[in-house]
């Protein structure tokens, strides 16, 4: 093969790489939920435009309110776009009756307008529209000034359209690729698997590595899974709100139960594990509280908590057999024997704070255990023995 025919075989792998990975950029954005949610904001205030002009009555004056209506109707969640759009409508008519009062038992002016515009407020302060209280005072506003002497057919011509605009931006999002957001459940559950087994990992090795560790990460870490939890919270509850009312629920079933019933244990999991890593710092470097650790009760304790991250890491929620386990409940069990054994020998703060280390782990295999042993019988006395 001549020099040439290898560069136009290089040339040529090279451009096929460039073809598969713009082929597959291009199908991860076209379907990105934002996109498709941008999409499809465009087409409704389209749709709410062409049909604005054509309705009866004043409401033809104000075609430019009907796409403003698909616009706020347009949120992720069929739901959420439900609820926006009903507190929307709530806060017009609210802002329209406060107009109307001004007009009926007085006459807009400067007092009028500020009383009218400054109780809107107050009403959008309760929270009860959402997202959408701002526009209580903002309509009594409008009404008021932009309408004007003929507020009545403003009124009339603003709520109408808004609803067409709304009622559009529904339909669209409801009959073109209706949100479902649960493929994210499963990352964002992963993940929050996976940083829980990392910092067990961590301060699993701080146990039997260089003491004092030079690697102190995993003791700042706390807010980070404080921080996971709350995101992986969102998640279930946003893909819970993405089901209400989507057809395409009907085709891809998801027993979210379960996803909240995970989430609860890992969340109780996180609580020990932050409380496990307080306890080791203290024992590190006196802080939060001055503890100790005696070399001798280390490496049973980091064989347990790697035992317990590899029960997060393997953890299949669609798999039968859970095999590593047994292997932490085997591991707990050898370190519960071995402290009763040094019970006469060990230094009591330092048997202390084994032992605390021992309850946490208990606790978090508790608290996996109806979550990763389903069909196991509760064990009075603990995690199950197998």
């Amino acid at each position: 093969m001549t020099r040439d025919q290898q560069v136009g075989g290089s040339r040529a792998a090279t451009n096929i790489r460039r073809a598969k990975l713009t082929g597959a950029w291009l199908r991860v954005t076209a379907t990105s939920p934002r996109l498709v949610q941008a999409v499809k904001a465009a087409v409704a205030v389209g749709i709410a435009w062409s049909i604005a002009p054509h309705l009866p009555g004043v409401a033809d004056d104000y075609p430019y309110y009907a796409p403003l209506g698909a616009l706020v109707s347009m949120y992720p969640t069929l739901m959420s776009s439900m609820r926006n759009s009903l507190q929307t409508l709530g806060g017009l008519t609210v802002g329209i009756l406060l107009a109307g009062a001004v007009i009926v038992f007085s006459e807009p002016n400067v007092i009028t307008l500020s009383l009218a515009v400054g109780i809107g407020a107050a009403i959008a302060a309760t929270g009860w529209f959402g997202a959408s209280r701002e526009y209580i005072p903002v309509t009594a506003l409008f009404v008021l000034i932009v309408g004007g002497p003929n507020a009545d057919g403003y009124s009339i011509g603003y709520l109408v359209q808004m609803s067409l605009g709304i009622v559009v931006g529904l339909a669209v999002n409801l009959l073109v690729f209706p949100p479902l957001a649960f493929e994210a459940v499963n990352h964002q559950l992963a993940q929050f698997r996976g940083t829980l087994a990392k910092q067990l990992s961590e301060i699993a090795d701080t146990l039997t590595h260089r003491w004092p560790p030079e690697r102190d990460g995993w003791a700042s870490r706390n807010q980070e899974l404080t921080e996971v939890g709350r995101l992986v919270r969102a998640a279930v509850s946003y893909a819970d709100d993405s089901r209400k009312g989507n057809p395409r629920a009907l085709a891809h079933r998801r027993d979210l139960g379960a996803d909240y019933d995970d989430l609860a244990a890992l969340e109780t999991v996180t609580f020990h594990v932050r409380d496990l890593t307080e306890v080791l710092a203290g024992a590190v470097w006196g802080t939060p509280i001055q503890l100790e650790l005696r070399p001798e009760l280390r490496p049973a304790l980091s064989r347990t908590l790697h035992a317990v991250a590899t029960v997060l890491e393997s953890w299949d929620p669609d798999a039968d057999e859970q095999p590593a386990w047994a292997e932490a409940d085997a591991a707990l069990q050898d370190l519960m024997t071995e402290l009763d054994e040094r019970r006469a020998t060990a230094p009591l703060t330092s048997l202390a704070v084994a032992s605390t280390i021992a309850m946490g782990v208990t606790r978090i295999l508790a608290a996996l255990q109806r979550r990763v042993l389903p069909n196991a019988e509760p064990d009075p006395k603990g995690p199950p023995h197998r």
